[in-house]
């Protein structure tokens, strides 16, 4: 009987010391060498790799956000400012009413399938407003020239890039809604398009907020 309480109580410390050893181990110094090396070696990325203007946190390069004016009476869904370069469709970001700031709902794709016949409304009424937004006096837009990522959300409706023919697009109606040169608002795009990575990884991409937080100071400075 005392041989059985002993072999117990050995046991029962014996797990007590494993738990400790364990989450001293697992749960305090791995998680402080991770954070340690990814803030020494990956400082940005380790911090959401946010975006700054003016020194304040305006948004991070890995979320997309929204540049709309302020809803009004009976709207439902606030209407693009133009004077911004218009990120992707997306069901996942809310109101930007100063142009700086996010809000999250939710992440997720539509899920629906190309012939789905919702889908196939929202496409065709994206695609009639990227038109109609983006034709300027002399400069009128062609269903066929709108990109695909134009009418169309991303896997997680909070990508943050849009394609470089998009960007190029929404140039003429930036520059007449700044009252700036077609040419520097061109050269704009051209400085803030980023490659594939390595050379063959992705698509070339152009990041929106950094895209517009540019486009700012050039609007301020002009």
């Amino acid at each position: 009987m005392n041989n059985s309480v002993a072999n117990t109580a050995r046991l029962l410390w014996a797990g007590l010391r494993a738990l400790l050893v364990l989450t001293v181990v697992c749960g305090v110094l791995y998680p402080l060498a991770v954070t340690g090396v990814a803030q020494g070696l990956f400082p940005s990325q380790a911090n959401g790799s946010e975006i700054t203007a003016n020194g304040k946190v305006v948004g991070s390069e890995l979320i997309g956000q929204r540049y709309d004016l302020p809803l009004k009476k009976g709207q439902e869904t606030a209407a693009p400012d133009l004077k911004w370069f218009q990120p992707r469709p997306s069901n996942g970001l809310g109101t930007n009413s100063v142009n700086t700031q996010y809000k999250l709902i939710l992440s997720g794709a539509t899920n629906r399938s190309g012939d789905n016949k919702e889908l196939v409304d929202w496409v065709t009424a994206a695609k009639a407003a990227v038109v109609k937004d983006n034709s300027v006096p002399g400069h009128p837009v062609s269903p066929s020239d709108v990109p695909a990522d134009a009418v169309t959300s991303s896997g997680s409706g909070l990508d943050p890039a849009i394609s470089p023919a998009y960007a190029q697009l929404q140039v003429r109606r930036v520059a007449e809604r700044n009252h700036l040169a077609v040419d520097r608002v061109e050269k704009l795009v051209e400085q803030h398009t980023d490659g594939r990575i390595l050379g063959f990884v992705g698509e070339p991409r152009v990041n929106v907020l950094q895209l517009n937080i540019a486009l700012k100071q050039l609007v301020d400075g002009a």
